[in-house]
């Protein structure tokens, strides 16, 4: 009698395990290929340490040169990769770099940087099924060296005297960002709702206008209202021989712009970036423009709103209100 039961709990198992198999081979049927794309371009001024830093973590995700596991083509995981490798490509595609303006390229390797920091990239839970991805502190070390060589070698900086905002000398016609948002030179009379500084040596202003700062004062940015306009203006440190820290050379200027129905796909923000003395809009279409800010936005300041370095509120009495 004993025997016959065990028999029966382990035919039970066998035919458990077998429609098991079934289903999942079943399910193979119903997975969507990864569309395949051509490699355009890649990063060409990248040191070959840092490309193979790059290559190892970020390829199989950011890239047209996919190098899947076997695990990662069987449905139903392979559902949940195709759609992360879509969304992937479009935030940042290693295999398309000559859509990249130079500019672009900076910004894009202090994204990279700051996600590698914050340990955000790459996702966690791909690290865990891909240890080979993990990226050391020594080498987000060798990313950040790079990253902050492309500064210092910008022929596009000015100083923060002769920026077009301050020295009056902006085109009669602003720039727009592919995306719609457009330069204004009137931030400068905004009032400062924060001030930060960043590994790079930089000093960042952060100006909003008077919806974003009557927001800022009440605490009511969950969600920010229409019309609010965030700008953060970047120089480098300068020491002075005084020995005060000032602005020094201009680096861009970065637009957020509150719309919820215009930019519905990026939380309803419209992001742009304008660089150098020239005032050079970042991205060459608006997703690229959109996606390449979101995706940080998404995952380092969603508790703000979908900004940084928000204070809980303006002091008026103990905040510097103009940046002349």
């Amino acid at each position: 009698m004993e025997a016959t039961k065990k028999s029966i709990r382990i035919r039970r198992i066998y035919l458990v395990l077998a429609a098991a198999v079934a289903v999942l081979a079943g399910l193979q049927f119903f997975t969507a290929p990864l569309a395949s794309r051509p490699v355009t371009g890649h990063i060409t001024t990248a040191p070959k340490e840092v490309m193979a830093i790059l290559e190892r973590s970020c390829y199989d995700c950011h890239s047209n040169e996919q190098q899947l596991s076997w695990f990662d083509q069987l449905a139903p995981a392979s559902w949940l990769v195709k759609k992360d490798i879509d969304k992937a490509r479009e935030v940042l595609n290693f295999s398309e770099w000559d859509k990249v303006s130079p500019a672009a390229h900076t910004g894009n390797m202090y994204a990279i940087l700051n996600m590698l920091q914050a340990g955000k990239m790459p996702l966690p839970p791909y690290a865990l099924l891909h240890p080979g991805a993990k990226v050391s502190a020594a080498e987000i070390d060798i990313i950040k060296k790079y990253t902050l060589s492309l500064t210092s070698k910008s022929k596009e900086a000015t100083t923060a005297s002769e920026h077009p905002a301050v020295a009056g000398s902006i085109p009669e016609k602003f720039p727009v960002s592919p995306n719609g948002v457009k330069y204004t030179d009137a931030f400068m009379q905004w009032t400062v709702i924060s001030m930060s500084t960043l590994f790079d040596n930089s000093i960042r202003v952060i100006y909003g206008n008077d919806i974003a700062a009557k927001a800022v004062r009440e605490e009511n940015f969950h969600p920010w209202p229409d019309g609010s306009v965030v700008v953060k203006a970047v120089w480098k440190q300068e020491l002075s021989p005084e020995g005060e820290i000032r602005p020094g050379e201009f680096i861009n200027a970065q637009f957020m712009e509150k719309n919820a129905q215009r930019y519905k796909s990026t939380e309803g923000w419209g992001f742009a970036k304008f660089s150098g003395p020239t005032l050079e809009p970042t991205g060459k279409t608006p997703l690229f423009a959109e996606q390449s800010c979101i995706s940080c936005h998404r995952q380092l300041a969603e508790s703000t709103g979908y900004l940084f370095d928000v204070p809980l509120k303006i002091n008026p009495d103990s905040i510097i209100a103009k940046i002349r």
